[in-house]
């Protein structure tokens, strides 16, 4: 089993960049895919990025590619989203996910984080 929580957060103008953090406790975290999702109010929840277990594949939404890095420390136990140019349209809580399958749904993952919340002014 795994526990992830997310930091990181906060306000930030357009244009700015954040570090998101997903640390996890337990044995197993380099088992798992690692996915990041968001939520705006009012939306669906929707996939960011995701990287594989051993971190050599990473994923991207198009919203976010190029623009967004996702890596990982194993030895950390922790996942990081990078986040350039943000745009008041990235505003939303960002949840990480752990899973098996580095997957762009929901139900490629198992254990899920509390969530951060991401505020980009314009």
């Amino acid at each position: 089993q795994v526990q992830l929580v997310e930091s990181g957060g906060g306000l930030v103008q357009a244009g700015g960049s954040l570090r998101l953090s997903c640390a996890a406790s337990g044995r197993t975290f380099e088992s798992y895919a690692i996915g990041w999702f968001r939520q705006a109010p009012g939306k669906e929840r929707e996939f960011v990025s995701t990287i594989t277990a051993s971190g050599g594949n990473t994923y991207y939404s198009d919203s976010v590619k190029g623009r967004f890095t996702i890596s990982r420390d194993n030895a950390k136990n922790t996942v990081y989203l990078q986040m350039n140019c943000l745009k008041p349209e990235d505003t939303a809580i960002y949840y990480c996910a752990g899973g098996w399958t580095a997957g762009p749904t929901s139900y490629d993952y198992r254990y899920w984080g509390q969530g951060t919340q991401v505020t980009v002014s314009s």
